[in-house]
């Protein structure tokens, strides 16, 4: 497969197990998400060669060019330490696709702020975290357009850090998804599926389309050697996905008093 130039893509090694996980929302909840997510890295070694993260990892992160977020620092320690094991693919989400050139040039972690291509046992794959997709109120279309702007990324680049992530504290509410009734996920979460399932048609050599965001866990076998995974929310019982022999797993992790449980 060639890629354009510039698309972010695993390097270095030709993944033949690959584990994925995402919707974290690390710093949103109670501390025992982002202990049993350090827990969780601990074991990637061993579940397979490679990890992808579907986006919002994090709550919110944005990337500085000399500051580093104190929270969820732990994390980004994990994930440099795991860095230098196996090849780290990172997707932004709506609410950490900020994250610059912080993720490659400092901890060489892949970064995409919306979607990657990467090659998993010689076949094309890709992710993206899915935001901008099942959003169907004009609300949230137009909170995506906004908070995609260059304009006010570097605004919001220009004002103390302090400041900055104190105004993110405050409008959490208003940016995130924490409304959403059952009904609606449920509907989002077939919107999703179905906008996967037209992809995939377009794009038939495609192996795997990894995708997150609606919190749903989904693994789904669209035609022979062609997969559709979403690892559902870590946030939501610790949930999370191997892929390996054409075939997709989904698990969670064993921790102690798992959230959504």
């Amino acid at each position: 497969m060639r890629l354009p130039p510039g698309t972010p893509y695993l390097r270095g090694v030709l993944c033949q197990r690959l584990v994925l996980v995402g919707d974290a929302h690390l710093g949103r909840g109670s501390p025992e998400a982002e202990r049993a997510f350090l827990a969780f890295l601990d074991t990637v070694p061993s579940l397979g060669d490679g990890l992808v993260v579907t986006g919002d990892l994090f709550e919110f992160w944005f990337s500085y060019h000399r500051v580093i977020p104190r929270r969820n620092l732990a994390v980004v320690v994990a994930l440099a330490a795991l860095r230098r094991r196996l090849p780290i693919l990172l997707v932004g989400g709506n609410h950490d696709r900020w994250g610059g050139e912080f993720w490659q040039e400092q901890l060489g972690i892949e970064f995409a702020a919306r979607e990657a291509r990467f090659e998993l046992n010689g076949r094309p794959a890709m992710v993206v975290h899915g935001d901008g997709i099942t959003e169907s109120h004009w609300s949230g279309r137009l909170l995506q357009r906004i908070t995609r702007h260059q304009a006010t990324i570097a605004l919001f680049r220009a004002i103390h850090p302090d400041l900055g992530l104190w105004l993110v504290d405050q409008l959490s509410g208003v940016l995130g998804d924490r409304s959403r009734t059952e009904a609606q996920i449920r509907a989002a979460a077939a919107h999703q599926q179905g906008w996967a399932l037209r992809r995939m048609e377009q794009e038939p050599g495609l192996a795997l389309l990894a995708m997150g965001h609606t919190h749903s866990a989904a693994a789904l076998t669209v035609r022979p050697g062609g997969l559709y995974v979403n690892p559902g929310a870590w946030f939501d019982g610790y949930r999370y996905a191997v892929i390996g022999e054409g075939q997709a797993e989904l698990r969670q992790f064993p921790h102690p008093n798992p959230p959504g449980q």
